[in-house]
């Protein structure tokens, strides 16, 4: 399931390991923001993006005679998610978290299987780069979207570009502080590009989920 509130590099990278797996791999793209529910970027935005993307990926499933399932884990149950509401109003199954699996048991398990990207660092919706009730549209996410593929192309890693727009708010790992220091002329250079008046780095660095309730 694609849209925009999803890196393009994600979608990438999910069909890479389709094909690596010997899997196939449908992209099935879905405008969210055209749902006001979404697009005005409520508290509970999560729960209403999950409801309309299972629905689909539900009926998907059971149009080729699949069982739709989903992907929290057990440490997911630790932070704001909404979403996971709409996974058991729908019915849908999440078996990571029937096995008790956190987010370090399944790189592990990754890791001992061989898979490329078991290493890679966590990832989220664009959406959560805004702040809650602040309107989400597609010049916003690109904004994000763009800023946060150059962070990661000057080297950073876990990184997130909030958008408190005109201010970009960086948060990214302790130990690449001093490769965003390094790099700083360049990136409010581009930041500004892309719109930016103010470039802030976030001493707490990176947080999941730092703009939730």
């Amino acid at each position: 399931m694609a849209s925009a509130l999803q890196p393009r590099d994600e979608t990438a990278d999910a069909s890479r390991i389709a094909r690596r797996l010997g899997s196939k791999h449908v992209v099935y793209r879905i405008d969210v923001l055209s749902d006001k529910k979404i697009s005005s970027n409520p508290v509970d935005r999560c729960y209403y993006c999950k409801m309309l993307l299972m629905k689909k990926i539900k009926e998907l499933a059971e149009k080729e005679g699949y069982v739709a399932i989903e992907a929290s884990n057990s440490s997911d149950l630790k932070d704001h998610r909404p979403g996971l509401k709409a996974v058991r109003c729908l019915g849908i199954r999440s078996p990571l978290i029937e096995a008790g699996l956190k987010k370090a048991d399944i790189r592990r398990a990754a890791k001992a299987r061989g898979l490329p990207n078991w290493s890679k660092p966590s990832s989220a919706c664009l959406a959560s780069r805004i702040p809650y009730n602040k309107a989400i549209t597609m010049e916003s996410l690109k904004r994000v979207e763009n800023a946060e593929m150059y962070l990661k192309r000057i080297g950073l890693s876990q990184v997130r570009v909030r958008d408190h727009f005109p201010v970009a708010r960086i948060e990214t790992g302790d130990r690449e502080f001093k490769t965003l220091i390094a790099n700083r002329q360049r990136i409010c250079k581009y930041l500004r590009r892309l719109g930016y008046k103010h470039i802030a780095m976030d001493l707490d660095g990176y947080r999941t989920g730092s703009l939730n309730p």
